[in-house]
């Protein structure tokens, strides 16, 4: 195990953990519009606008006096609480540091020019909070033009080795004036050249540079198997659509990824297996080539995304022939399962996701669109894959995630989302 060359590391926010300008850019660019006034250009955004206080921006750009500066500040706040917060990502592999430091007993801290409470807000929605022993920004009762060192000082443990991570010259002569080591980040929205002139202890290149930096070892991939399943019409594909994109926002290397399908054998055994004009297929044929379908996808797509520490998200896997095939078509569980047996090679998902509809309610969800040779397949056979699905929960409740899908897709994509970070931060997946 390597020794920790700090035992305290504070970071920036914006630009060190997370890539905030959308939110911000877009933010601004609604306040300024309310003043009749235009964002200027990208260069300029990122020099004035993207890490030091907005306000001096504001003064500094449009010649503002300060009540002016204010009144765009408050309107910019306004917008960036309810929408451009939103907007937000962890840098690719931010995660894995936070969660690495964490684990080997740092002292881990955040001290931003942005304001306390946002910067709380932003951390829980990056699932990041849990990181951090303490947080310091502007107060409402602080000038936003608060210096760096000062925000600093407040998370400054006495008696420990500590650091200052930034991508901004303000965060390096913070670090210098009290007496801190001091690491630049070139990835953020600075740039190299402010940073060697700010001559930080060290410069980093992307977040991957910062473990040997801050002495950590980068922890052996860890993957992670999410399926999901649920009548046909419960809204599997778009839920496991959202829950990829909400995921990736927070830092989560991930595969999105399907039944059958995924791979060139996949996709077109999917599509005799789908096809219409394809009616009189046997059942056992039918459940044959969903079965070789997943061989091709376990080898091509999961086992080489989980061995990279990926979060694999897979709209269905073998619970579905189990419940479509055994159940449905009457060809039995056991029989199914110890077909799909060589194909899946012990392989099952970590948490399955079920989206919890009735195969009434579901069959009302596929009336306006064209339905699949699976979806023709009658409501007895429907009825018997429900049943089914309820055996498998009632005989594996811990890997189960019952979630109701009788809502709309963003209330039920809430529900999906707060109970998988629930099962990943119970499985220590950061």
């Amino acid at each position: 195990m390597s020794t920790l060359a700090y035992d305290a590391v504070i970071f920036d926010l914006d630009g060190t953990l997370t890539d905030s300008a959308p939110g911000i850019v877009n933010s601004l660019r609604q306040a300024l519009e309310m003043m009749q006034l235009t964002l200027p250009g990208e260069g300029i955004v990122r020099e004035i606008f993207l890490g030091p206080p907005i306000i001096t921006g504001l003064q500094r750009h449009y010649g503002m006096n300060e009540g002016q500066a204010f009144e765009v500040l408050r309107i910019f706040r306004d917008c960036y609480h309810e929408r451009g917060h939103l907007e937000n990502t962890v840098f690719p592999g931010v995660r894995a540091l936070l969660k690495a430091l964490s684990d080997q007993g740092a002292y881990l801290a955040i001290a931003t020019g942005k304001p306390q409470i946002a910067t709380e807000i932003v951390l829980r929605a990056l699932n990041l909070w849990h990181f951090f022993d303490a947080v310091s920004g502007p107060l409402e009762e602080d000038d936003p033009l608060i210096d760096k060192a000062t925000l600093i000082k407040r998370v400054l443990p006495e008696g420990k080795r500590a650091v200052m991570v930034g991508d901004r010259e303000t965060d390096i002569s913070g670090a210098k004036a009290l007496g801190i080591a001091s690491i630049g980040v070139s990835y953020g929205y600075g740039n190299r050249e402010e940073l060697i002139k700010a001559r930080p202890d060290a410069l980093a290149d992307d977040p991957e540079a910062l473990f040997s930096l801050l002495g950590v070892e980068r922890p052996e991939p860890r993957g992670y198997f999410i399926s999901f399943e649920g009548n046909d019409g419960a809204g599997k594909s778009t839920q496991a659509r959202f829950l990829a994109q909400r995921l990736e926002r927070l830092g989560y290397p991930l595969v999105l990824t399907r039944e059958p399908g995924s791979s060139q054998v996949g996709e077109q055994i999917r599509d005799i297996l789908l096809s219409n004009a394809n009616t009189g297929m046997a059942p056992e044929t039918e459940a044959l080539l969903y079965a070789a379908a997943r061989a091709q996808h376990v080898r091509e797509v999961i086992q080489p995304g989980l061995k990279a520490g990926k979060v694999i998200i897979s709209d269905r896997y073998v619970d579905s022939s189990i419940t479509y095939q055994g159940a449905g078509r009457q060809l039995g569980t056991e029989v199914v399962r110890q077909m799909n047996a060589p194909a899946i090679g012990g392989l099952m998902p970590d948490a399955t996701v079920f989206l919890a509809l009735s195969p009434q309610e579901a069959q009302k969800r596929q009336h306006a669109r064209e339905k699949d040779r699976l979806e023709l397949a009658g409501s007895a056979f429907h009825q018997r894959v429900d049943a089914a699905y309820q055996a498998l929960i009632a005989a594996e409740p811990d890997r189960f995630l019952v979630v109701q899908a009788t809502g709309q897709k963003q209330d039920t994509a809430e529900l999906v989302f707060r109970s998988v970070m629930e099962r990943l931060r119970r499985d220590g997946i950061g």
